[in-house]
């Protein structure tokens, strides 16, 4: 017999997307009845024609999976791909249109903030009424009673109505609840977001514990460092199929591959926004790609990020450079470099050119940063563009802790390649 917590079998949920008919912006009452009226002498041809406007939408087509008992898995992919639709299924508060699900165990879910709670009831009346709805007696409520109003930090307002809560009050109780009342399947959608910091730490610690207890959690973010933290496999979701299910850093590797498909590309520097016109020269085009010459919209930490700028001059120029610099996201320059550092005196004509250098990426923390870039002849303007957003830095050892907060001063060793002309197009 198979240990499995929940099983999916040809999953499938169909939704009929209705259009509405051009300038009608709202339907009121009178429209409705009108509409009905109408319809009874309408011939067979109108009635063709109206069921026209209403379009199929599967959310999900033909899902399978199965979970063991005790994993803790990830459910990611992008907005739209059916994450939310998956869970409500086997929350049990939509049903499939095909298909069948089988779960072992009582299941909590924390889809959205409040879920199950009553607005009018306190918070204590609102701990066991989830709890009975989970199918607990009332003494094993009690019994954690306390580690779940601890937990939840809202020891002053255990008799307020819920509804006079804040959302971050909402949620630590709420989620306190699911956790703490022993289900044998968790289910826990994005909602953590709501939560400071300091709180979304207290709960990814807490789903770890669960998971280790031997019971089954369901974990849904766009937090790809929690769910390597905490997740050991994932399912992948892409517009409302299975596109992978496997260890955890094969599924966020293909998912960063999708997204990077999807984003890398040549970026036009001529519609960029500037502070003046240029005077000798202007920017282009700019790519990133790694050390093979292919686009990327990521790369991994231990690489180095190659950057290719393609530029004009319009008048000729015997003292051209090319600065550049890294700026951390929150508007700290990290580093920068000059052209003329490497070759100092660069000559050239009217005409388009491209340049390349290369940033070893191994320097630089696993955040976000930018790239300003520009073109200056001595006192001569040429063209300066910032907040060109590098691709995202990513750590792709499956069990690697990279250590990410060793500060220091390093003068990181950029590699110019010699400006060279432009290939047309």
């Amino acid at each position: 017999m198979s240990d499995y917590a929940i099983k999916v079998e040809n999953l499938g949920k169909k939704y009929l997307l209705r259009h509405q008919a051009v300038g009608r912006r709202y339907v009121a009452l009178r429209d409705v009845l009108a509409d009905k009226a109408r319809s009874l002498f309408q011939n067979r041809k109108s009635e063709i024609a109206n069921r026209k406007s209403v379009e199929e939408f599967w959310a999900l087509n033909d899902v399978s999976f199965e979970i063991k008992a005790g994993e803790a898995v990830g459910i990611i992919g992008r907005n739209g791909a059916g994450k939310s639709t998956l869970l409500k299924i086997l929350s049990r508060i939509t049903e499939p249109t095909t298909g069948c699900i089988r779960l072992r165990g009582r299941v909590a879910s924390l889809l959205e903030v409040g879920t199950g709670f009553h607005p009018e009831l306190t918070g204590r009346e609102n701990i066991y009424l989830n709890g009975a709805i989970l199918g607990m007696h009332r003494a094993e409520i009690r019994k954690k009673f306390d580690e779940i109003v601890a937990f939840a930090e809202v020891e002053k307002f255990l008799d307020t109505p819920v509804k006079r809560y804040s959302s971050g009050m909402y949620m630590r109780l709420a989620f306190a609840v699911a956790a703490h009342l022993e289900p044998e399947i968790l289910i826990v959608d994005e909602v953590l977001a709501v939560g400071d910091a300091e709180f979304q730490k207290k709960c990814m610690g807490k789903m770890g514990t669960v998971a280790q207890a031997g019971r089954t959690v369901l974990f849904v973010s766009h937090n790809l460092q929690a769910i390597r933290q905490m997740c050991r496999s994932v399912i992948l979701l892409k517009q409302g199929k299975v596109a992978c299910v496997g260890e955890a850093h094969l599924g966020i590797n293909m998912y960063l591959d999708q997204n990077a498909s999807a984003q890398a590309g040549t970026t036009d520097l001529t519609t960029h926004p500037r502070q003046r016109a240029a005077e000798v020269g202007r920017l282009l085009s700019l790519k990133f790609m790694n050390q093979q010459g292919e686009q990327v919209a990521r790369l991994n930490h231990t690489e180095d990020l190659l950057v290719e700028v393609r530029f004009r001059i319009d008048q000729p120029t015997d003292t051209l450079d090319i600065p550049m610099a890294i700026v951390h996201a929150e508007g700290i320059k990290i580093f920068s470099e000059s052209y003329s550092d490497r070759f100092p005196k660069l000559q050239l004509g009217v005409g388009e050119y491209t340049v390349q250098f290369s940033i070893p990426l191994k320097f630089l923390k696993l955040e976000a940063y930018s790239l300003a870039v520009g073109l200056f002849d001595g006192p001569r303007y040429g063209d300066f563009i910032e907040g060109l957003p590098l691709p995202e830095l990513v750590n792709e050892a499956a069990d690697s802790h990279m250590e990410t907060h060793r500060w220091g001063f390093v003068r990181i060793p950029v590699a110019w390649k010699p400006v060279s002309p432009a290939a047309t197009v």
